[in-house]
């Protein structure tokens, strides 16, 4: 079954138990107005408060700095999203990723456990940003919590609203900007992290082959390969590193009969069409390099080096890409707001708010269209 059902199950059961028990919930600071659930709490305030006075030149001078980096990233994105319609049903450049679910128009797969992980990084450094630049800013933080947006899930941290407007546009650009920051800046650490660990496995493994690591649901090799397989032989064409298996699955066309050599046996399979370039055969499989330990000083301990570069990959993919969409210009984003008070140093209020609503509207049709072309 695929993983979407399980999710839509589990969020069946919540709404159930949620509205059921609304009253008694009430009493742990759940509230429950469909089609929202949301638990406040003010226990986590002080320790957001102890973070930012720990340094608050430090994090007035980076986010300073952040609020240029968000208008780059702002003019970035924007451009790569407006760029990418020409070529939207072939590539969306805007897809709807859940861990452990395969969605249509995205060809990125997150596994369950590491996408939870890294899209938990992204909630907590995000929002607890945004509460430790406000504390720094002088804004009160009225709550911190979860919520639960039909099937979407999030967090958030509640600054006083009457005392955000009040403060100058400054400390408002700092607040907004603090989140995306934040995730930009973890996606980079994360990167760095990749490649550390990355060093290290070389001294304790030599590539060997190519390793199936999953197989596409509803592809030409459901049901033939299996997760496990070591791909020897492609149509005869012998696999030794990623550079030849790259090379290889690129050359045939759908509807192709290719033979498939494995250390489980040959098997034939019917190629279909890629999602993303339809000239191009579609075998339905991810595979990752497969390697051998030839180092074993420390026991199986160095496998453990695989889980922790794969797990830093999703944590640099998941707040950077969220980071950065969260900066478009576009309302109820940060980046939306980011620009409504850019444009009030030199325009009305009244203009400002106007063009803002106006470059929403554009680009919340831009973002739709491109979801739904990634379905389609």
């Amino acid at each position: 079954m695929n993983g979407i059902y399980y999710y839509l199950i589990a969020f069946v059961i919540i709404w159930i138990l949620a509205l059921t028990l609304r009253g008694r919930l009430e009493k742990f600071g759940v509230e429950t107005n469909f089609p929202v659930i949301m638990w406040k709490t003010k226990r986590l305030r002080g320790l957001i408060s102890r973070i930012s006075n720990f340094s608050p030149t430090f994090w007035r001078w980076f986010m300073n700095v952040g609020i240029v980096v968000s208008f780059g990233a702002m003019i970035f994105i924007t451009w790569t999203l407006i760029s990418s319609i020409p070529s939207v049903f072939e590539t969306p450049a805007v897809s709807i990723v859940i861990p452990g679910v395969e969605m249509p128009g995205s060809s990125i797969y997150i596994p369950f456990a590491y996408g939870l992980l890294a899209l938990a990084s992204v909630l907590i450094v995000h929002e607890f940003s945004h509460g430790i630049q406000a504390i720094g800013e002088k804004i009160p933080i009225k709550s911190i919590g979860l919520l639960l947006f039909a099937i979407l899930p999030g967090a958030f941290v509640e600054p006083d609203e009457d005392e955000l407007k009040k403060a100058k546009k400054s400390s408002q650009l700092r607040v907004y900007a603090a989140g995306s920051v934040a995730n930009i800046s973890l996606a980079i650490i994360a990167l760095l992290l990749v490649s550390l660990v990355s060093a290290g496995i070389p001294n304790y493994f030599a590539e060997e082959g190519i390793e199936i690591d999953r197989i596409v649901g509803d592809s030409p090799s459901e049901g033939i390969l299996k997760e496990g397989m070591i791909l020897e032989e492609i149509d005869n064409h012998k696999i030794t590193n990623s550079t030849d298996y790259t090379a290889i699955v690129s050359s045939f066309t759908p509807g192709d009969n290719v033979t498939v050599k494995t250390d489980q046996g040959t098997y034939t399979i019917t190629l279909g069409k890629n999602p993303t370039n339809e000239s191009i055969g579609f075998f339905g499989i991810q595979a990752n390099k497969h390697f051998v330990l030839i180092n074993d000083s420390l026991g199986p301990l160095p496998w453990i080096l695989f889980e922790l570069a794969e797990l830093f990959e999703w944590v640099f993919m998941l707040n950077l890409g969220i980071g950065l969409f969260n900066l478009l210009p576009l309302k109820p984003l940060d980046g939306g707001h980011m620009l409504e008070i850019l444009l009030r140093y030199k325009l009305s209020d009244e203009k400002a708010k106007s063009i803002a609503n106006a470059l929403s509207v554009v680009m919340a049709i831009v973002v739709v269209f491109s979801l739904v072309a990634g379905f389609l």
